[in-house]
């Protein structure tokens, strides 16, 4: 098994209020577009949606050592995949809800929006995205100045 699916596994057995399901195929998603020398750091899901109440598409988004990578394999044929470099990200926003949490990525061209996360994983993920991030994005700063 891929470490991102076992990585993924562990996030939902310690977080069991969050709504994800195909999670194997997601991870292969991921495994699939991993760059040689790329590797995972963290993983969590959610649902890319507006709503609470629309929990069709869980996403898995991966940390990894170059880049924050959310993907989804549709039920029928195909995938969806966004990655995120430290240089396009802008902001993260948390917003703890009566039963689910929710995790807003602001980067330079959209914001996405992960729903249906159990509020006891909020404060971990947005420390280790908000740590990576900050760190990498100086390291692209100082490179580029």
């Amino acid at each position: 098994m891929s470490k991102t699916y076992e990585l993924a596994k562990l996030f939902k057995r310690k977080y069991p209020l969050t709504v994800a399901w195909r999670i194997r195929s997601h991870s292969k998603v991921i495994d699939k577009h991993l760059n040689p020398g790329e590797e995972v750091l963290y993983v969590f899901m959610g649902q890319k949606n507006h709503s609470s109440f629309d929990f069709v598409n869980t996403n898995l988004v991966v940390l990894t050592s170059k880049r924050l990578i959310i993907a989804t394999k549709r039920l029928i044929f195909g995938y969806f995949f966004t990655a995120i470099t430290p240089d396009m990200f802008n902001d993260l926003a948390i917003i703890d809800g009566i039963i689910w949490g929710r995790v807003k990525i602001d980067t330079i061209k959209e914001e996405v929006l992960l729903s249906n996360i159990d509020p006891k994983a909020l404060p971990e993920i947005e420390t280790k995205v908000s740590d990576y991030m900050m760190k990498e994005k100086r390291k692209f700063m100082q490179r580029s100045a």
